[in-house]
């Protein structure tokens, strides 16, 4: 009988390495229950981490490759790309991880380094051709969700902490928000407003959803687990 097809895919990228006390703010399921890909030095990563990997994806100019050589003799797929391509190596593995067929997709790293990099792959987060997966990042010790028209998501959290809602790719229409000090009520936020910056919960849970367009909603620090 085979085993069944994961749901999760855990995409580890490059930047600094993420703490391994964070992985259970976001959940990463048990190994037979998910795949990991990891983009570049985020092999590297993703071995610290104690991450079996399944798919390395990448130009891997910011890996040893004595590290890439021990995940793929220990059975890891290798997908490399030259270094002059038109994608990011985070793209290029949420794109493979999507094309795995899972349904929720969780992206660990991407914080430091270069800005320029930082900017692009938080927006390619919010990209049109990922919308059939639920997504989320740990970015440094920030949890960023993404969220499209639908049920939206519910968090926990305390009082206090702070909550940004960042539009992206165009308008966000019928915003709504529970549980957070500045609420909105069905507003549209354009795209480049800092109007969903830096709210905060008022209460243990605080929940987001919209109509159209994409938001990014930021939760700066360690928080219990996102529910949809």
């Amino acid at each position: 009988m085979a085993p069944p097809q994961p749901t999760l895919a855990v995409v580890v990228t490059g930047g600094d390495r993420p703490d391994p006390a964070l992985l259970d703010v976001i959940g990463v399921a048990a190994p037979g229950e998910r795949v990991v890909v990891a983009a570049d030095s985020g092999v590297a990563h993703a071995v610290a981490l104690g991450l079996d990997v399944d798919v390395a994806v990448g130009d891997f100019d910011s890996l040893d490759p004595a590290v890439l050589a021990s995940v793929e003799a220990a059975g890891a797929r290798v997908e490399r790309h030259p270094v002059a391509k038109d994608a990011t190596d985070l793209e290029l593995a949420l794109e493979t991880a999507v094309g795995l067929g899972v349904e929720r997709v969780v992206v660990l790293g991407g914080h430091g380094g270069r800005l320029d990099h930082f900017l692009a792959n938080a927006l390619v987060l919010g990209a049109p051709r990922f919308a059939a997966v639920e997504l989320e990042a740990l970015v440094g010790d920030a949890v960023v969700s993404v969220v499209r028209p639908g049920p939206g998501i519910r968090f926990g959290g305390r009082a206090g902490q702070l909550v940004t809602i960042l539009p992206v790719h165009g308008p966000a229409e019928g915003v709504r928000t529970e549980g957070l000090r500045y609420p909105l009520h069905g507003e549209t936020l354009e795209a480049g407003t800092t109007r969903g910056v830096s709210n905060e919960l008022v209460a243990d849970e605080a929940a987001v959803c919209l109509t159209g367009g994409v938001v990014l909603v930021v939760r700066p620090g360690p928080h219990p687990t996102t529910t949809t």
